[in-house]
């Protein structure tokens, strides 16, 4: 007797990608598709978890003269109490960086047997939950490989580019990211630059999603300024339940709300915690704490989950993709309706997606 299927999880945020991409081996995705036990996120474990599909985020990560992790660990982007903001880079080295990491992703889909789809409407995506395809949209992180004229946003939408973050937590020619410290404000210094403001109106244009995750309180604004999308943050909390300065303010939740936006729920156990540690007994309840939070202050079609799989350290109970339905359980147990797990689960990203791309 086959066990009932796990519920279809749409994720906004993971960094596989830049997992398979500091591999530097060209059985990348075969890594991917059959597994290898290592990371949070392949095509068995989402399998398992009911992992149906999500945001695949190209990240660049910075130089750095530490000695290198070992290759399939996480890599701690999104965490720590007190880091120091990485310096610029420059266009040729994302550039490069971001080529190879969506060549990652074309050539799963095209090793994957029909089993991943890189998808670019709405259409596609329900048409791969529907026939347990796992559908990916390409995302990045940090718009570092953009230059000012542009010209990269188009060949890139044209490669299926539909979402894009126009910063990671360092500056930019577009703006100023958020640093990591707890406790602290988000409001950490000045918002977007005029070329971010342009770029923000190129998205638009192109119905490319903007995500806020990364943006500081005054680059936040300025989106909702300039925008006539939804307001999204992709992978982020309640900043009421953790001091982070990553995290969402109840003013920011609300304006959220307003534009009939989306706020994706953070697995890192340093955004959920209230003293911001990386400490992965943090419990699965923290999480749906968030959730509570942020369904009273944004509205229960405006949230979802942003797991951030391959980026962060996550509650050990949950572990990895294969755990979702931990989190689903824990949903339950708060007495969730099923309609409402739903929502949480896929369906309000789709909604937002459509109403984004149109």
């Amino acid at each position: 007797m086959n066990s009932p299927r796990p519920m279809p999880i749409f994720d906004g945020h993971n960094d596989v990608l830049l997992r398979l991409f500091k591999r530097q081996s060209p059985d990348s995705p075969r890594a991917f598709l059959d597994g290898e036990g290592k990371g949070q996120l392949d095509l068995p474990m989402a399998r398992q978890g009911g992992f149906a599909g999500g945001l695949f985020a190209i990240f660049v990560p910075s130089p750095s003269k530490k000695p290198e992790q070992p290759k399939g660990e996480t890599p701690p982007l999104d965490t720590g109490v007190g880091a120091a903001v990485p310096p610029a880079l420059d266009l040729a080295t994302a550039q490069a960086a971001v080529g190879a990491m969506a060549s990652i992703l074309i050539r799963i889909e095209r090793e994957a047997s029909g089993q991943v789809r890189i998808c670019r409407t709405v259409e596609d995506i329900r048409h791969c939950i529907e026939t347990s395809v796992l559908a990916a949209v390409l995302h990045i992180e940090g718009a570092e490989a953009i230059d000012p004229n542009f010209e990269m946003l188009d060949v890139l939408h044209q490669a299926g580019l539909r979402s894009l973050g126009p910063v990671w937590s360092r500056s930019n020619i577009f703006g100023h990211g958020v640093p990591f410290r707890c406790p602290s404000s988000p409001d950490t210094g000045p918002g977007l630059t005029d070329v971010g403001k342009e770029l923000v109106r190129r998205c638009n244009q192109l119905k490319i999603l903007i995500d806020l995750s990364h943006l500081n309180e005054k680059g936040f604004w300025d989106v909702a300024e300039i925008s006539d999308a939804p307001l999204v943050a992709t992978h982020s909390n309640a900043h009421a339940l953790s001091p982070h300065s990553r995290n969402l303010t109840d003013k920011q939740l609300a304006a959220i709300r307003e534009t009939n936006g989306m706020v994706g729920l953070n697995f890192a156990v340093s955004f959920l915690r209230e003293d911001g540690r990386q400490d992965r007994d943090t419990p699965i309840e923290r999480m749906v704490d968030h959730l509570e939070h942020m369904l009273k202050h944004a509205g229960e079609d405006n949230v979802g989950l942003g797991s951030d799989f391959d980026g962060a350290a996550v509650p050990k109970d949950l572990g990895n993709a294969a755990g979702l339905p931990v989190l689903v359980e824990a949903m339950r147990a708060r007495q969730y309706s099923e309609p409402l797990i739903e929502k949480l689960c896929y369906r309000n990203w789709l909604r937002v997606l459509e109403r984004t791309w149109r």
